[in-house]
């Protein structure tokens, strides 16, 4: 080691003996301490302006667009090979290799020597860098390091794997510029090659592993992943034995066609290596986040280590569903499988299958781009356009055999099955997302471990309709499959229910809405059965209704306020309340704590108000109020032609008033949760769909929070995190603007001058 060590100081004393070195030492510093000051006086002017948000650290060093670490991955490639194109290529050229190779010294020695150097060069760069990351870790309270350190390991062996590269470029010729645009041109090779030859299942796992591209980026988000770190770690070998190897073929002068075989069993070597390092069994992870950013969540850990035994994941690809084919085309298996690396992760050996067919399907607009084909005729189309094979793709008469998938339209789904035959769908939505979240996945996969709770609509008196899509209608807060917050989406299953028999035990949650007709003696006795045994509830009140729902609620002591809440306003008709939640609703609900931090409201058109007393056993917990400017209009009806007018002597009373309610007792050993809505359209397929412009509303979180808390905190899956700490900076606008001088200025200065200085001891020399 010691004719390494000396080979690798010879080679540092020759590179910062020339300017190359020291001037990209400086323009390095110059670029990264603009990127820096960029990142951190956005941070500043944010603070400033009263603002409050976390995850300071990581936004800083690793944001997509401006981190300091992504601009450093997006320039090093020019750099390194400017600094490795002499590391042979000059002695071949001035033919000092000669006296190397009538030295005591092997061919390895020569290699491993003139690479330490190179290696010991990126530790320079990356001291640069680890003075902002100290910079910060002083200015940030709770700075991130140790996830900002596991950036700074990536940039690290990306570098070494760019040395490594420009090294073996190096020794194949005598002309640096030559080796430069070598090693250029095999990086371009390497950062494309990912996107080569996806749709051959034998041959994408070898490209996809080939390619450099992205392999850091884990670092930069604070995950350790073995395959990454293994990746760089075979690169670097794999170029380092091929540049001896042909240092080898030099010094013996040796035809290319007798070390051909080597060069072959050595690729081939670290082909096998990169495709078994990259076998989810194989792979080892560290989340060096505080909050565990990059893993999944406690609660989607213990779903997954309930499902014992196999699991397959078949993703059905309809070739009409033109807008979701991106997803699951074969030239994309690779991407789809990193969007389960997470679960993959926790459930190594889930399998992914790939189904693709053709079938009726609603897709106007493809229908109107082929209007004369047949499907038949529309699926040629498509696959000439994917360079797909028609072998791949099965009749309507195959897929029916297989699978019934009209129950989902025939679109974009996934199945997920286990070794014991449980399975569930998991669906793609349609919202800018499209894709399933950990949420939906967790949700999904729940299902197949535990009997989720199911929902009854009940039926017979006018209530909403949970299967029409019309706008008063419940279809889409119901089970609208591409709707994300729909509760069967969301791990419950739904069904209607009858009040003319005893409601099934296998309910444990009963949606009554604005109920037109009152109940029968029999159904009466049947819902008062069901209250006695401890059934959840949710009931959602509306205007002129309250003749037909006070009698079902007066026995859990709430009662409907006659007339229809009003709030007169210039922009909206005077029965348009605007709901806040209250502090107490988020103490019992996290997801209503969400709401009220934010800022967000339920828009209830056309609400009652409720009043309640406590005298029935319940725990009665307000969970959203209306403005204290409202009141009970009781005259009023025509809102649109008509003015509505504060009139005390015929019961309007003007105040702040509940159109929540969360009532709670204990019953027998269960907790029984029955949640009450003045308001029955706030949760109405149209509600949930219109924005409003100034209104930051969240009416899905109603349903969303109401139905977690009533299942007993089981679905909606709760993937909170804690909070990140990094949440302040102490800078202002005067010391920002000192610290970028220093920065910007003076620390590149310090460097150029020392690479004078030693030019001139040099040239005094």
């Amino acid at each position: 080691m010691k004719t390494v060590f000396t080979i690798a100081r010879t080679e540092l004393q020759t590179l910062f003996f020339s300017p190359v070195a020291w001037l990209i030492l400086v323009i390095f510093t110059f670029q990264v301490s603009m990127s820096f000051s960029t990142a951190t006086d956005s941070w500043v002017q944010f603070f400033s302006q009263g603002y409050k948000q976390a995850g300071i650290s990581l936004d800083v060093f690793a944001n997509p667009q401006y981190g300091v670490f992504t601009n450093v991955l997006g320039y090093m490639y020019l750099y390194i090979p400017l600094l490795t194109m002499g590391l042979m290529s000059r002695e071949f050229a001035s033919g000092s290799i000669k006296l190397l190779y009538s030295s005591p010294v092997t061919n390895g020695q020569i290699i491993l020597g003139k690479y330490f150097s190179m290696m010991i060069y990126a530790l320079m760069l990356i001291a640069i860098l680890l003075v902002y990351v100290v910079t910060d870790w002083y200015l940030i309270p709770s700075f991130e390091l140790k996830a900002v350190l596991m950036g700074l390991l990536g940039i690290y062996l990306l570098i070494c794997a760019y040395a490594a590269i420009g090294l073996f470029m190096s020794s194949l010729t005598s002309y640096q510029v030559v080796a430069a645009m070598g090693a250029l041109a095999i990086l371009a090779v390497l950062n494309y090659v990912g996107g080569l030859w996806q749709d051959i299942a034998f041959v994408r796992d070898i490209t996809y592993w080939l390619s450099i591209s992205g392999r850091a980026t884990s670092f930069l988000a604070g995950l350790f992943s073995s395959d990454d770190f293994l990746y760089f770690i075979i690169v670097v070998a794999l170029f380092l034995v091929l540049a001896a190897y042909r240092l080898q073929a030099a010094r013996q002068k040796s035809r290319w066609t007798a070390s051909i075989w080597k060069y072959a069993c050595v690729i081939s070597a670290a082909m096998l290596l990169g495709y078994a390092t990259s076998r989810p069994m194989l792979k080892k992870y560290y989340d060096a986040t505080s909050t565990k950013t990059n893993t999944l969540t406690v609660n989607s850990q213990k779903v997954i280590s309930e499902l014992k035994g196999g699991l397959t994941i078949t993703t059905y690809t309809n070739m009409l569903d033109d807008s979701h084919l991106w997803i699951g085309i074969p030239r994309a298996f690779n991407q789809d499988l990193d969007r389960f690396k997470q679960y993959l992760r926790f459930k190594p050996e889930i399998k992914m299958k790939y189904v693709y067919y053709y079938d009726t399907i609603n897709n106007p607009g493809l229908a109107a781009r082929y209007p004369r084909l047949t499907d038949k005729q529309r699926v040629q189309k498509i696959l000439d356009i994917y360079d797909m094979q028609e072998s791949l793709v099965k009749s309507p008469a195959e897929i029916r055999k297989e699978i019934d998938l009209s129950g989902e339209g025939n679109v974009f789904v996934r199945s997920i099955q286990r070794e014991s035959g449980e399975q569930t769908f998991l669906r793609v939505f349609d919202d800018p997302a499209i894709l399933p979240g950990e949420t939906e996945i967790t949700a999904a996969l729940k299902r197949l471990t535990m009997h989720l709770p199911k929902i009854g609509f009940l039926r017979g008196h006018g209530e909403r309709d949970n299967h029409k899509q019309g706008d008063r209608n419940y279809n889409r807060f119901a089970q609208d499959k591409p709707f994300r917050y729909s509760l069967i989406n969301q791990g419950f299953d739904v069904t209607d229910v009858s009040l003319e028999q005893e409601v099934p035990g296998y309910i444990n949650i009963i949606v009554i809405a604005d109920m037109r007709n009152a109940l029968t003696d029999v159904e009466k006795s049947n819902l008062e059965k069901y209250i006695a045994r401890g059934g959840n509830m949710l009931i959602a009140g509306e205007t002129k209704r309250q003749h037909a729902m006070d009698e079902l609620v007066e026995p859990l002591g709430v009662r409907f306020v006659p007339g229809t809440l009003v709030h007169p306003s210039e922009n909206y008709l005077a029965d348009f309340t605007i709901a806040k939640p209250t502090k107490e609703a988020g103490e019992l609900i996290y997801i209503y704590q969400q709401m009220y931090k934010n800022h967000r409201v339920v828009t209830m058109p056309g609400a009652v108000g409720l009043e309640y007393t406590k005298d029935k056993g319940f725990d009665v917990t307000q969970l959203f109020r209306s403005d204290s400017a409202s009141w009970n209009e009781v005259e009023t009806t025509d809102f649109i032609d008509d003015t509505a007018r504060l009139h005390p002597a015929a019961g309007e009373v003007q105040k702040s008033y509940a159109t929540g309610l969360a009532l709670s007792r204990k019953v027998g050993e269960k907790m029984q949760k029955i949640v009450l809505l003045g308001d029955a359209d706030c949760i109405s397929n149209g509600e949930i769909s219109i924005g409003r412009n100034g209104i930051q509303a969240a009416n899905y979180s109603v349903i969303t929070g109401a139905f977690y808390w009533m299942s007993d905190n089981e679905v909606p899956i709760d993937v909170r995190r804690p909070p990140l700490p990094d949440d302040k900076i102490s800078l202002d606008k005067k010391s920002m603007a000192t610290t970028k001088i220093m920065l910007m200025w003076v620390f590149p200065g310090i460097l150029a001058l020392c690479a004078i200085l030693l030019w001139i001891r040099r040239r005094g020399r």
